[in-house]
This record gives structure tokens, C-alpha cells and sequence, in this order.
């Protein structure tokens, strides 16, 4: 298998980052693929496979922290504490206490020297190559494999939720409650193999396979479903999460889905339309991407995932849904609607035949106008109805997707 396909997990962190209606390019880096990304505190670190490591303290501009970093070629990134762990590809494993301002080699007791990815599970930080996984308790100075219970031991990726620490394989998944000390095998349902990346939403745990396929289990990996959908036969290279929505990075950019993978949209606007994303990283407002050849690119979460913004201090008279505006539109509109009252709101869309595609927000509001948009770039032309539930009142108007 060619192992350009091997990108997994990604973390949740804190960052400030500025406002756009769309996808907008930083400064770089460039020189290789963006592999992995990883925050602590105000600076965000990104991995190239053939330039080394870099650093933004903006998410703007960046950069490179090597040295020390005998070989460059990144695929994986964590951060423990106060220290930064890089893993390469024919130079194992490396850490760095002073974010990325000198480089330490720590192989001691690693098999191999192509690490793919790392974890962090209570004390222990684990790394991931072809040989298996490996963890330590003593920030990299020495390494034990930990595999025991893996019928695969070819590990691409980690996910952590709680106490469960699940590894993607070239054999499936498997999940460890003791930090990898044993495995166990939850695979059914999964009808391939071979897994890319992992990622925990809210109590979901999702699964993008090789050579295509996105799957999804409800209970902790006991048993899987299928949720690629209008994700068809695309490559997905790397998944985040943002509590329960989740993104997927693949060969024709980012796709989010709200409803725990029923549908997907395609959220790329601004994207070069050639860009493949290889990584992702959710911070406080900011969603981050990196890509094959384009550097690193970065979209607000509110642009894409907060689903109203309040339009007027002064609470509406009634409950009110407004028609979308433009309408005909290609391939985004926006959908207005007033609230009297604060209440719980569902905003979703359906087919002509009634089929729910996509929730735009589920949740509480105060009384107050709003407005969100709709991007249904990943959605076939047609008409479509949009239905606005607030308490005990609802509303439904029609929408036409002309492309």
C-alpha cells in the first residue's frame, strides 16, 4: 500500500484567528504535504513530509522550528504537556521542550522509524509504526511495545475518548481501556480494512478507511455503519471534530456533516479546486487545513458550524420563517427567521419526497433574528424544503438548487 494515503487524528486546541466568509491561504508552509497539525497554547505546529516542522504564533504566517531535527520528513505531531513530539519517516521519533527550538532524538526501544502517529493517554504518550505500538512514561526516553491483543500490528492512527484508546490498522480497529497494555478487536461492520484516520465527535467515533469509505459506530467501535453517502467513492485523508459536527479532508478538499454522517457538504469555498487536504485541526474559532501543494489554509468555525447569528437587540413580535434569499441560487443561500420567544430550534432541510439531507442547527435560542446559510455544493439541482421547528410552532418553504 502506498503510504502517501496515511494520515489520521487530529486535536483540539486553543487559538485566535481572525474572521472570513471563506477558505483563506496563511503564508505557507511549503515545501512538502501539510501531514499533521498540533496546538499548545497560542502556538500552532504543522508537519510537512519533506521540510521539517514550522510553528505560527497567528495562524497566519510561520515558521521553521528544525533544529536538531535531523530528518524532516514529518508525518506526526503531539503535544504532552510542555513537550512537542515529532515522529518522521526513517528518523522515528523526536521531542522538543522548548516548542520546537531544538530537537532531541528519542528511539530508545522503537522498532521502527516511520512513525505515523502519536496519543496521549493519561501518562503515557504513545507512537504508532508498521511494528505496532509503542508507549512511554518518561517523555520519549525510552519506548515498550504495547500490542498485545492486535491480530494487525501495522498501526496508522489513534483516537482517544475517556479512558478508551482505539488504533486504526491496516486490519481494522482495535480499542485498549488500559493505555495499550491490551487491545481488543471491534470491527463489525466495517466492510475495509484498512484505516486512514479516526475521530471522536461527541459520543461518535468515525472511521475513514483505504481505499474509500467512511464509517461510524454509536458504541464505542462494538459495531459500525457505512455513512459516506454523497462522500461516494472519495479518498478521505484525515477527519475532526468540533463536538458533534465533523469534517473530513479528501482529494476534492473539506466536507462537513452535522448529522452524525447522514449527509455531507461540501465546505470549500475559497479552496484552491485542486486541493488535496491531508490534515486538520479544529482550535477555538478556526478550522485548519493543510494541503498536498497549497500550504495551509484556514476557514472561521462560525462561517461554517455556528448556525444563526443574532440580526436585531429587539425581540420579533411572532415566530416567523422567511423565504431564502437568492432563490433560485447555486450554490449557497441564506435562510432568515424570527423567534418571539426563547425556545429549542430545529432548522433542516429535505427532499421532494420528504427525506431529511441536512441539519442547519439543532439547539436552543434566545427571542431575537437570525439568519444562516445554506452551502449545497455537495447536492444535486432540484427543489428542496426547509423547516423551521421552534417549541410547538413550524413552518416550511421551498428552496431551488439551480446548477
Amino acid at each position: 500500500m502506498n503510504r502517501k494515503f496515511l494520515v489520521s487524528i487530529v486535536m483540539i486546541g486553543f487559538f485566535h484567528a481572525g474572521a472570513s466568509a471563506q477558505w483563506t491561504s496563511t503564508t505557507g508552509p511549503y515545501g512538502g504535504i501539510v501531514r499533521r497539525f498540533a496546538v499548545s497554547g497560542q502556538n500552532l505546529f504543522a508537519a510537512l513530509d519533506s521540510g521539517g516542522v514550522f510553528l505560527s504564533t497567528d495562524g497566519a504566517s510561520w515558521t521553521a522550528v528544525n533544529n536538531g531535527l535531523t530528518n524532516r520528513s514529518v508525518w506526526a505531531l503531539t503535544v504532552s504537556g510542555s513537550n512537542l513530539f515529532a515522529g518522521t519517516n526513517g528518523g522515528g521519533a523526536y521531542l522538543s521542550a522548548n516548542n520546537g527550538g531544538n530537537w532531541t532524538q528519542v528511539n530508545n526501544g522503537l522498532v521502527g522509524t516511520f512513525i505515523h502517529a502519536f496519543a496521549v493517554s493519561g501518562s503515557y504518550v504513545l507512537a504508532a509504526d508498521p511494528n505496532g505500538a509503542f508507549r512511554s512514561s518518561n517523555n520519549g526516553i525510552s519506548w515498550t511495545k504495547v500490542d498485545t491483543g492486535m491480530t494487525n500490528t501495522d498501526v496508522i492512527a489513534f483516537a482517544v475518548s475517556d479512558s478508551n484508546l482505539y488504533a486504526g490498522t491496516l486490519g481494522g480497529v482495535f480499542v485498549s481501556t488500559n493505555s495499550g497494555a491490551k487491545w481488543t478487536a471491534v470491527n463489525t461492520g466495517l466492510t475495509a480494512g484498512i484505516v486512514i484516520a479516526l475521530v471522536v465527535a461527541g459520543q461518535n467515533l468515525f472511521d475513514a478507511t483505504y481505499p474509500s469509505g467512511m464509517f461510524l459506530s454509536t458504541n464505542g467501535g462494538i459495531g459500525w455503519k457505512s455513512v459516506a453517502n454523497n462522500l461516494g467513492s472519495m479518498q478521505v485523508h484525515c477527519l475532526a471534530a468540533s463536538g458533534s459536527i465533523v469534517f473530513a479532508g479528501s482529494d476534492s478538499g473539506v466536507y462537513l456533516s452535522s448529522n452524525n454522517g447522514t449527509s455531507w457538504a461540501h465546505v470549500n469555498t475559497g479552496l484552491p479546486a485542486n486541493a488535496k487536504v491531508h490534515s486538520l485541526i479544529v482550535t477555538a474559532t478556526d478550522l485548519f487545513a493543510g494541503t498536498d501543494k497549497f500550504g495551509v489554509w484556514r476557514r472561521p468555525l462560525s462561517d461554517m458550524i455556528t448556525a444563526v447569528n443574532d440580526g436585531d437587540n429587539d425581540a420579533p413580535k411572532q415566530f416567523s420563517l422567511s423565504q431564502n434569499y437568492p432563490n433560485p441560487f447555486n450554490p449557497s443561500t441564506t435562510i432568515s427567521f424570527s423567534l418571539a420567544f426563547k425556545s429549542f430550534v430545529s432548522l433542516k432541510v429535505f427532499d421532494m419526497v420528504g427525506r431529511e439531507v441536512m441539519t442547519l442547527y439543532d439547539g436552543e435560542l434566545s427571542a431575537g433574528k437570525y439568519s444562516q446559510q445554506w452551502n449545497a455544493s455537495a447536492f444535486s439541482s432540484g427543489a428542496y424544503f426547509y423547516r423551521l421547528e421552534a417549541g410547538n410552532a413550524i413552518q416550511t418553504r421551498k428552496l431551488v438548487l439551480i446548477k
